[in-house]
């Protein structure tokens, strides 16, 4: 009979999975940064990737932390969430909707990590690891910052190539 897993296993795990989603998230930025047109924008996403390297290292406290090596596990999901981003900047690049498209793209990754560092955090908070909760939370901070921003960026985005203040298509109006 196979060993049962804990939630210890389930832990170490889903560090190693935030692990490598994490330095995937690192490429992913710099790659949006330098195809964002809008300055906030370009600046959100490498202000973003700095941070993200920050991440990778208070990952590799916690795996010491737990007395495991610091080990990247394939994550399934931030592949597909970075193959979609990749197929949106292909299928959107110069149009007018590139950046509010960038933009989502960042949040499916932010809302990805939040939900991941609020997992591991309580975890860790669970398991004793109250210096792994201190660092994960500090994380789970930062991400949330960068959602936000991102989400006042992309209500700024003009995303329909129209100026801010141009009134609303009069199409499919009947005169009157």
């Amino acid at each position: 009979m196979a060993k049962q897993k804990t939630l210890h296993d389930a832990f170490y795990e889903t560090l190693k999975d935030v692990y490598y989603a994490e330095k995937q998230s690192v490429k992913a930025l710099k790659k949006s940064a330098k195809a964002a047109e809008h300055d906030a924008l370009r600046q959100a996403f490498e202000t973003h990737a700095e941070e993200s390297a920050q991440q990778v290292e208070r990952l590799t406290q916690v795996f010491e932390i737990i007395g495991k090596p610091a080990r990247a596990k394939t994550c399934e999901a931030m592949q597909g969430i970075v193959s979609e981003m990749e197929e949106d900047l292909e299928d959107f690049e110069d149009s007018p909707a590139a950046d509010a498209v960038l933009a989502a793209c960042a949040q499916a990754v932010e809302h990805y990590e939040i939900a991941r560092y609020g997992t591991l955090k309580t975890w860790a908070a669970q398991l004793g690891y109250a210096d792994a909760a201190k660092l994960l939370d500090e994380t789970l901070q930062e991400e949330k910052k960068t959602d936000a921003l991102l989400s006042k960026i992309a209500e700024s985005i003009n995303t329909d190539g129209t100026p801010e203040d141009a009134e609303p298509s009069k199409k499919g109006k009947k005169a009157a």
